[in-house]
């Protein structure tokens, strides 16, 4: 700092030459230095004045602010902070593919008491069980009088429930908000969605997590809040599965049977349009499993991922197939049907007696099993297990639910001679439904391997496999839709979709050992329209018996057939498949196209 001196020497010597007094020099000096820090100081004051008077100023506004904020919002209770991780409760909704909802969130509360703030326990407990009748009155007496801080009553209120519990007016029954899984359509595909239930629950919220299904498998995906929000879009049809069930259930009443699945795959892109297992359950109130008991009689279980059965004579086909893409037969090569078929100690015989010889046509379409045989004797055991495991029969499928690596394939430990013959015919080894939907679908996509999805695709998959040639596949598609036309399964000839399949009929394994005489597992499996296949099907029937007849009829002819072409006559139009029809000769006449 450059300090300006109170007797500065130039004009000291000026004064003293002119006859003034110096110190005068001094003291306005003095004067004029007091007065210029007097004013420094008093604009530091003013500026911090100011500054002080804004703080006050916005301090004040903040504070008038709140205070109208509150004064215009609705009165609530103060909530406790509590430490620790946080709940997340929020879930993304499951959509079908035109967007319709299949599962969603529903805002409820749940139930819990306090003893310590309760005013009357034994009046709380009378009300409580007549609120709940699953309730016990003694019990809850015990434990709203003991020496329990807390405990839940129920997980889940209605909001008439919560309502005639708030009605009793102690302070010590609490009320929790809770975020429940509601799936609105029911037991609409059950075994696909799964169900979900709470995983860790605090009084404030709870954590929802998957159980069963597309729930559990995609639950990480489902919880997190990266998606936004975004539901998850899954390849069923709403409308399609409400028909295929429908349409099952009363086939599966009609036929006597125990239990029944069906499955439609699209063939180009491998979704699963619909998926059915009964009987079913509303994953609503999901049941506890079943203990001590065949996994198989409870209504949790998929048939149509989980179960692995002996599919029948719907194997010919892919043993048909393969001779023909190998151009070891034509369609029309003879083949030798004389029978009984000894090799070694097995006897392989025909449902009919079919003749000396049969065309590898009519092989296919009247199901022989010993022209079946013979063919595969050309193709070889290796080239048969080759073949199978193309067409992914010895790994379970990639369908993406919780349960679908459970359903197995069960396969021979040795894939000798007598497999290979039995194999060609759909005996000694087992899959799911889903195996043969996806293993008609390649057929009917010319060949190419089809990769069974319950995920929306919006364009096909690329790379699929080549399992067979596509002049193979076309013909073998062509015999299946004359076995139906005049084959075994004539009954699922629909008019104006050409339906090209076939039907198999396994005998029941016995848990015992050997098989049950009168226990089948009757199926159709097929790929529709055949010009121009579209989707595949199969429909599984688990004990069925047709009793209109005078003698009960148990081949998938009289059973699963019947059941199959009413879902293609219901479904078809909701896929967007218009019927074909075609001008008659006669005048105005119509000719629907078979």
């Amino acid at each position: 700092m450059i300090r300006t001196p109170l007797r500065p020497l130039a004009r000291i010597l000026s004064a003293r030459a002119k006859g003034e007094n110096p110190d005068a020099i001094e003291r306005e000096n003095l004067r004029l230095r007091h007065e210029e820090m007097r004013d420094r100081q008093r604009l530091r004051a003013e500026g911090r004045l100011l500054i002080l008077g804004l703080l006050f100023f916005g301090a004040f506004t903040v504070v008038g602010a709140r205070m109208g904020t509150l004064a215009a919002s609705e009165p609530m209770e103060p909530v406790a902070a509590a430490s620790g991780a946080s709940i997340l409760a929020q879930r993304a909704d499951i959509v079908d593919r035109k967007g319709r909802v299949l599962a969603t969130n529903l805002a409820t509360h749940s139930l819990y008491a306090q003893p310590p703030l309760m005013v009357d326990p034994d009046r709380a407990a009378l009300e409580l069980a007549r609120i709940f009748p699953d309730l016990d009155a003694d019990r809850l007496r015990a434990d709203f009088t003991g020496s329990r801080k807390f405990l839940w009553i129920k997980r889940r209120l209605s909001p008439e429930q919560m309502q005639a519990v708030h009605d009793i007016g102690d302070p010590g029954l609490l009320f929790g908000p809770r975020e429940m899984r509601l799936y609105p359509n029911g037991t609409l595909a059950a075994h696909v969605l799964g169900g979900a239930g709470f995983g860790r629950e605090g009084v404030t919220s709870a954590e929802v997590v998957g159980t069963a299904g597309v729930e559990k498998q995609f639950d990480t995906w489902l919880r997190d809040p990266a998606n936004g929000g975004r539901p998850l879009e899954l390849s069923l049809d709403l409308s399609v599965q409400a028909a295929v069930e429908a349409v099952l259930a009363g086939g599966m009443r009609l036929m006597n049977a125990k239990g029944a699945t069906a499955v439609i795959m699209d063939v180009r892109t491998g979704e699963v349009i619909s998926l059915a297992s009964l009987p079913d359950f509303d994953p609503n109130a999901r049941p506890a499993p079943l203990a001590g008991r065949d996994p198989s009689d409870s209504p949790l279980f998929n048939r149509a991922v989980q179960g692995v059965y002996e599919l029948g004579s719907t194997f010919k086909a892919f043993t048909v197939g393969q001779a023909l893409d190998l151009g070891l037969v034509s369609p029309e090569t003879l083949i030798d049907t004389r029978g009984p078929l000894k090799w070694g100690r097995f006897t392989i015989r025909d449902f009919r007696n079919y003749g000396p010889q049969l065309t590898v046509r009519e092989v296919l379409v009247k199901s022989s099993n010993i022209g079946t045989a013979r063919i595969v004797a050309m193709t070889g055991a290796e080239r048969q297990q080759a073949f199978l495991k193309a067409l992914g029969f010895f790994e379970p499928t990639s369908l993406e639910i919780a349960e679908a690596p459970t359903g197995r394939p069960l396969l021979p430990r040795k894939w000798s001679e007598i497999v290979m013959l039995t194999a060609s015919y759909g005996h000694g080894l087992s899959a799911s439904p889903l195996h043969l939907a996806a293993a008609y679908a390649t057929i009917g996509n010319g060949g190419v391997r089809v990769m069974p999805t319950i995920l929306r695709r919006t364009v096909p998959p690329e790379g699929g496999a080549r399992v067979m040639s596509a002049e193979a596949a076309a013909t073998l598609v062509s015999i299946m839709r004359e076995t139906v036309a005049h084959g075994t399964a004539t009954f699922a000839d629909v008019p104006g979709y050409a339906v090209a399949g076939k039907t198999g009929t396994a005998d029941k394994p016995d848990p015992r050992g050997g098989y049950y005489d009168d226990r089948v597992i009757a199926t159709f499996a097929g790929v529709f329209p055949a010009h121009d296949p579209a989707y595949s099907i199969v429909v599984t029937l688990d004990e069925p018996v047709e009793t209109s007849g005078t003698e009960p009829r148990r081949t998938a002819g009289w059973t699963a057939v019947p059941v199959a072409a009413e879902i293609i006559r219901r479904t078809a139009p909701l896929l967007g498949l218009r019927p074909e029809v075609e001008q008659g000769t006669g005048a105005g006449l119509i000719r629907v196209r078979n």
